[in-house]
C-alpha cells in the first residue's frame, strides 16, 4: 500500500512539473546575448579565412606565370591576361600548359576575377585582389591581396 502512495503522490507532483513562462524568457535572453557575442567572431573567422586563401591562390598563379615564362620567355601580355595560362595564345609558341587546372583559379574567394597588368607598376606583372570590394571603387584604394 504503501509503495501505491507513493507512486499516487509523485505522479501528483510530476503535473505540477515544468518550466515557468519567466524561466524560459531567461534562457532564451541568455541564449540571444551568446549569439551576438559569438557571431562578430565568427564573421571575422570568415573573412579572414578568404583573405588567406586569396593570398595563397595569388601566390599559386604567380608560381604558374613564372612557368609560363620559364616556356614562352615572357610572362602573358594584359591582353592575354590570365586565361593565357589555361588557353595558348596565338603568339605563345613553346607553351606547354595549361598551367592552372580550372578556370576558378581565376576568381578570388569573394568572385570577383583577379587583376593582372603586364608589364606592371611594381614588377614584371601585377596580380592583385581588392578582396570583398571587388574592383577597388575609387581611384586611391589599394589592393587588398597582391603580388608584390
Amino acid at each position: 500500500m504503501r509503495l501505491l502512495e507513493r507512486i499516487v503522490r509523485a505522479r501528483r507532483l510530476s503535473e505540477e512539473d515544468g518550466y515557468t513562462l519567466m524561466e524560459l524568457l531567461v534562457v532564451l535572453a541568455i541564449l540571444g546575448f551568446l549569439a551576438a557575442i559569438a557571431t562578430p567572431a565568427v564573421i571575422h573567422y570568415l573573412d579572414s579565412a578568404k583573405v588567406k586563401t586569396a593570398q595563397t591562390e595569388v601566390s599559386n598563379l604567380s608560381a604558374s606565370l613564372d612557368l609560363f615564362k620559364l616556356d614562352v620567355g615572357r610572362y602573358p601580355t594584359t591582353q592575354e591576361g590570365l586565361q593565357a595560362l589555361l588557353t595558348k595564345p596565338a603568339t605563345a609558341e613553346n607553351w606547354d600548359g595549361p598551367y592552372i587546372k580550372k578556370t576558378s583559379g581565376l576568381t578570388d574567394p569573394w568572385g570577383h576575377p583577379y587583376f593582372y597588368r603586364s608589364p606592371g607598376q611594381h614588377g614584371d606583372y601585377d596580380l592583385y585582389s581588392y578582396g570583398a570590394k571587388g574592383d577597388g571603387g575609387n581611384a586611391g584604394t589599394k589592393p587588398q591581396i597582391a603580388s608584390w
